[in-house]
């Protein structure tokens, strides 16, 4: 079994604004900077084999602060990235509201029945993001740092507490705050590791 910190990045200025992101990539703001900062100072002490992160600009960004204080070298791995949003991306929260009102109401109620314009279903990255986290518990006993985003967080917190994939909008962390989880999981709705901080 291999520890996984699920670790999501910080903040952005389209997470500021309600701006869709997906495969989009914008940059750290400075509060995402900090949280990355933040990050680095709580985990340092904890004894990672290794860290990988979503190739995408905010994760990287975040990740860097943790490895410029370890030393562990950055593996990146595009199967960490974020749900892809297709027509979504760049748009904020009111205007797909606006232009996708049924869409968007099956979104918020029904997501694993969605596929977005362009975009992903939570099958897909569901299955990419087991494939990601398959790979490095294959590779790696001890602790990882996994630097990813929202969706994909929310998607092992329904594994590993036996919910639906619906019920992935009850699980969201919020910018810079991680999960610790044990990979594979046990079972559905098997415990969670415990922090070696603790």
């Amino acid at each position: 079994m291999t520890g996984l910190y699920l670790i999501r990045h910080g903040r952005t200025d389209w997470n500021d604004s309600k701006r869709f992101q997906g495969h989009a990539d914008p940059p750290l703001n400075d509060q995402g900077r900090q949280q990355g900062r933040e990050i680095a100072q709580a985990l340092q002490a904890v004894p990672f084999v290794a860290a990988y992160s979503s190739d995408l600009r905010r994760a990287r960004q975040t990740a860097q602060a943790l490895v410029n204080l370890t030393g562990l070298p950055l593996r990146f791995d595009q199967r960490l990235r974020e749900i892809a949003l297709g027509e979504w991306e760049g748009l904020t929260l009111t205007e797909i509201q606006a232009r996708y009102p049924t869409l968007w109401e099956q979104w918020t109620h029904v997501p694993s029945t969605v596929r977005l314009p362009g975009g992903e279903t939570l099958a897909q990255v569901e299955k990419r993001l087991t494939a990601a986290l398959d790979d490095v518990a294959a590779l790696h006993r001890g602790t990882v740092a996994v630097f990813t985003h929202g969706i994909p967080v929310a998607i092992v917190r329904c594994r590993v507490q036996g919910l639906p994939l619906d019920r992935y909008w009850d699980v969201v962390p919020e910018n810079g705050a991680w999960e610790i989880v044990q990979w594979p999981p046990a079972a559905p709705g098997g415990p969670l590791c415990q922090d070696p901080l603790l």
